[in-house]
């Protein structure tokens, strides 16, 4: 099963209310410190988050940059001008897909994701589209689940994945890492603290 970006968008704006509720407890044992972690590694005055859906990652932007932030779900994107508004987060919020991003080329010093590409119809596009925007020896940063190492793991993320997919519009079973590997980067590092479904992988054009 693949869904195109319209059939995954109405599934985002069917959960965008509950979204946080839903992936809580996640949040709290594991998401929360890899996000600390990603955002550590982000560099320059100029930095890009696409797919900031509710604005999970509004409390580790740093604080001296120039943050622009997108994503494709309006009703994800309503979530988090309600907590930009909220907070008082300077942040430039737009409507946009990953797929088609509407920057010039080297606008942007970072560029940030974080469980986005899960939820990418075209995967290889949507990592042109960031390495096309993202300056010239800037870094692009993925925090991503993928398909564990581990056969029996792999085989039942595989199994249960269609019905993911069907529910949230998300692959849980993506070899982002690979994905990133195979295309144009100077380099590509995995961050040695990634665990086997969890990767923090740091790209430099």
């Amino acid at each position: 099963m693949k869904l195109d970006s319209a059939n995954i968008i109405k599934k985002y704006n069917r959960i965008a209310p509950f979204y946080e509720g839903m992936e809580a407890i996640m949040e709290g044992l594991f998401f929360k410190h890899w996000r600390e972690k990603l955002w550590a590694k982000t560099e320059g005055q100029h930095i890009l988050e696409v797919g900031v859906g509710t604005g999970k990652n509004f409390a580790y932007y740093p604080k001296n940059a120039k943050v622009t932030a997108i994503d494709f779900s309006p009703a994800m994107l309503a979530q988090a001008k309600l907590k930009k508004d909220a907070r008082g987060i300077n942040v430039d919020l737009h409507l946009m897909d990953i797929e088609f991003l509407q920057f010039a080329d080297n606008s942007f010093d970072t560029v940030v994701a974080s469980f986005v590409f899960c939820s990418v119809p075209s995967p290889a596009k949507g990592l042109k589209e960031l390495q096309r925007v993202c300056k010239p020896d800037g870094k692009v940063l993925l925090l991503e689940h993928v398909l564990s190492s581990q056969r029996l793991i792999a085989k039942l993320m595989n199994f249960v994945n269609p019905l993911v997919l069907s529910l949230v519009g998300a692959n849980i079973n993506r070899n982002t890492v690979k994905s990133v590997q195979g295309g144009t980067f100077r380099f590509v590092r995995v961050d040695e603290r990634s665990s086997d479904i969890i990767k923090l992988i740091e790209a430099v054009k």
